[in-house]
């Protein structure tokens, strides 16, 4: 009893964590290195584009396009939020990260996380309205309440991402302060309390389905609709306008929540920490590059708009 007092005691006198990351493959991190700077990079110009094309063109004005450019702001936020200190650690330097900054990395990137799940919940729902209710569309869609929808997507995630960080905190650590992992996050953190996390896997298990699940059952529901205002549309070229808009947000999504999914919603010891952390960097970094090229390179109305802005420059010039 005195010795585990003791170690809790230990526990809240830490200064900070060690990120151990792939320091047991010491020979991949050159590689992962080069390999994020440039992904870090498309994500910033790709998703930086997107938000900026969004803002310039106006016809890209439209609810969408509004949601589109909050989910680039999320994915750009998301990925800043890890891959620098990722980057630092793999360079050699040194791997630890302070108490404050790790409380803080966690707190900001399950918010992140948590708002992009909520975020393509509503951009499903807004694709409904846009394909079986198009002589509606501006009346559901109103500036004011797509204002609201994305304001509650972000309240409802940093609030979420407020009670995992201050339940994850709470746990009694003991003496430990290594996390096998590249950055903070509650599977490793589980990993590494000295106690009975039996509740706190129900609880994140309980929580994840209502951030998860919710969104998904919305997103299944929209798309049944519109799967089925699609098939009774008789021009083959109205089924591919449709069916092209609305794919580049289905493949976010399998991409986003299939992943999400596989960390949160399994319990930590049925997921091996290698497996784990190439999954998450799979959601933090692979995902968020990859989206604005999704939503570009079969987008007609963003290709347009690339080529007026840059057009515009050229004859500038």
């Amino acid at each position: 009893m005195c010795h585990r007092r003791m170690e809790q005691k230990n526990a809240s006198s830490f200064t900070g964590f060690i990120l151990l990351g792939f320091s047991d493959r010491p020979q991949l991190e050159p590689v992962l290195f080069v390999v994020l700077l440039i992904f870090y990079t498309f994500t910033l110009l790709g998703n930086t584009t997107i938000i900026a094309l969004s803002r310039v063109d106006p016809h890209l004005h439209t609810p969408m396009y509004f949601f589109l450019s909050n989910l680039s702001f999320v994915d750009l936020c998301y990925t800043t939020s890890i891959v620098p200190q990722l980057l630092v650690n793999l360079s050699g330097a040194d791997k630890s990260v302070s108490f404050g900054g790790c409380v803080a990395q966690l707190y900001i990137s399950l918010g992140l996380g948590g708002t992009e799940c909520i975020l393509l919940g509503v951009m499903a729902f807004d694709r409904y309205a846009a394909v079986c209710r198009p002589l509606h569309y501006t009346v559901i869609m109103h500036p004011r309440l797509c204002a609201l929808m994305a304001c509650a997507s972000w309240i409802t995630g940093f609030a979420n991402s407020l009670l995992q960080t201050v339940l994850i905190f709470l746990l009694p650590l003991c003496e430990r302060n290594k996390l096998d992992h590249f950055f903070c996050e509650i599977p490793p953190f589980l990993r590494l309390a000295c106690t009975d996390i039996t509740t706190n896997e129900y609880e994140i298990f309980f929580v994840s389905v209502i951030i998860l699940f919710i969104p998904v059952t919305l997103i299944m529901f929209s798309y049944g609709r519109i799967v089925r205002a699609v098939l009774r549309i008789k021009s083959t070229a109205g089924q591919r306008k449709v069916f092209g808009t609305c794919g580049s947000h289905l493949t976010v999504v399998s991409l986003f929540y299939g992943s999400a999914i596989c960390v949160y919603l399994q319990p930590s010891s049925s997921t091996s920490k290698n497996q784990g952390k190439f999954i998450s960097l799979f959601y933090t970094i692979v995902i968020p590059m990859i989206n604005p090229l999704i939503y570009t390179l079969r987008n007609k109305d963003v290709k347009g708009a690339m080529k007026k802005v840059f057009w515009k420059d050229s004859d500038s010039r």
